[in-house]
């Protein structure tokens, strides 16, 4: 072999081994890599392949904490805007320039800043030409820029909104248009006389004759506590009202209201945005109750609570009178959501009550306020007066008072009746009596022991049905 062969032959594998260590080899050589010699330097052979790696194992797992982030922020920005939107909206009505002025400004702003962080100016169509740096830096800075004007104008409409105070003095409805007060006896604190009792004569659901009474009652002669619901809205939505009983007189109800302006009607979304204050009515049965049973034809139904001491029963009573004071010296707003008629009543009676009223989430349905009450033993499942054990269903035809009350006259015989306080009821004990027929009177427990004793047992049976 010549010299010239030689050489040239180390030149030519020193080349073919610095291609192969660098990956650009002629790998489709199937002479060099099929040789006897190569398979016995171990340099491929039978050597197993290591396993395909991926270089980001966790790319899927953050695209979808990606995708999922971006709906978030997504969803968050409409629910936003709409909130803003219904907040101007409810404050200043559908006609008003303001409310078309700044709606337009958050829907445009919203609308530029979504196009510029999802649909960016100059975007290719095919997920295979991706977007330019230039195009990408100016998508993010106007991002950014649509991103902080947007906030500014969120947050200047939170402040406004929450700015908002609740009034006074307005020019209000007849039925919401007094403040029930009271004062306590000098010489006898059970002595309360309350004043601005409302006692209307009620002919249509829209017309009445204004009577606003001053009566006086003992607090040593409460006898219990009943739960009304009046149901306006289907099985789920129900106005509360609670009324307080008492040996020799005729019952007194309290209900949480919206203070409606003249020409307003209540609307249940327009609740959680400062719309309606807060009223406490204190009225008799007759009046508040007859006005849904009759006048409007709600569905109304009674349910007296068990396994209540007396001193609970006064405990309830004073924190209306709590709840007086403190309307009277600064007044709230209505919520729909936390400070509706139903929960204020679950949040002062659970104040009273304590662990014996659970929290449950049929206290944010007010409808199924009487199945809570029979869940948690304060509704009798097994009345004296019945044979049979009562399930909720039971109780819901006998509680049902409209059938009680149909054709009730309640203009006539107005002034007869007169009790140990010298109050002059009219026929509101008549009917406060009618639409009780049927339903047993719990009596008070006479100790802790006994009342939480007796709710047991009345949960447990109401359990079986």
């Amino acid at each position: 072999m010549s010299l010239r062969s030689v050489f040239s032959r180390l030149f030519s594998s020193r080349s073919a081994g610095h291609r192969s260590d660098n990956g650009m080899g002629n790998l489709s050589s199937n002479h060099d890599l099929n040789s006897p010699h190569l398979k016995s330097n171990g340099s491929t052979g039978n050597q197993p392949k290591p396993p395909f790696k991926p270089k980001f194992e966790s790319r899927p797992k953050s695209k979808w904490r990606s995708c999922l982030l971006q709906l978030l922020i997504l969803i968050t920005l409409l629910l936003s805007a709409i909130w803003l939107l219904l907040a101007i909206w409810y404050q200043f009505g559908a006609h008003s320039a303001i409310t078309w002025l700044v709606g337009i400004m958050v829907v445009a702003v919203l609308t530029a800043l979504l196009k510029s962080r999802y649909w960016p100016k100059g975007a290719k169509q095919s997920d295979n030409q991706p977007l330019t740096t230039k195009v990408k830096a100016n998508s993010k800075i106007t991002t950014k820029r649509l991103t902080v004007l947007y906030a500014a104008i969120w947050l200047v409409g939170v402040g406004w909104f929450f700015s908002i105070e609740p009034q006074q003095e307005r020019d209000w409805m007849a039925d919401v248009n007094q403040r029930v007060s009271y004062e306590r006896d000098a010489t006898n604190p059970d002595l309360i006389t309350l004043t601005n009792v409302r006692n209307f004569d009620w002919h249509t659901a829209e017309n009445a004759t204004e009577h606003w009474d001053t009566r006086t009652v003992d607090l040593s002669k409460l006898s219990g506590v009943d739960v009304t619901n009046s149901y306006w809205m289907g099985p789920l939505i129900a106005h509360t009202l609670v009324s307080f009983r008492f040996e020799d007189a005729a019952p007194l109800a309290f209900s949480f209201e919206i203070r409606k302006e003249k020409g307003e009607s209540f609307s249940a979304l327009a609740g959680f945005f400062r719309r309606f204050e807060l009223s406490l009515i204190a009225a008799e049965e007759r009046d508040i109750i007859y006005t849904r049973s009759n006048a409007r034809g709600e569905q109304v139904y009674l349910f007296p609570v068990s396994n209540l001491q007396q001193h609970e029963v006064r405990s309830l009573f004073e924190s209306y009178l709590t709840a007086v004071d403190e309307l009277n010296a600064e007044p709230a707003w209505y919520n729909t959501l936390v400070s509706n008629c139903t929960n204020i009543i679950f949040y002062m009676a659970r104040i009273i009550s304590g662990d014996r009223l659970p929290w449950d989430y049929r206290i944010w349905v007010s409808g199924w306020l009487p199945n809570y009450l029979y869940k948690v033993g304060m509704l009798d499942a097994n009345p004296e007066s019945s044979e049979q054990p009562w399930s909720i269903d039971t109780w819901y035809q006998h509680a049902h008072i409209n059938p009680k009350v149909k054709g009730f006259d309640n203009q006539s015989n107005r002034e007869s009746g007169v009790d140990s306080h010298g109050n002059s009821h009219g026929n509101s004990r008549e009917f406060s009596e009618q639409i009780r027929q049927g339903i047993p009177t719990p009596p008070l427990a006479d100790s802790q022991a006994d009342a939480e004793t007796d709710a047991k047992s009345t949960a447990q049976a109401s359990e079986s049905y």
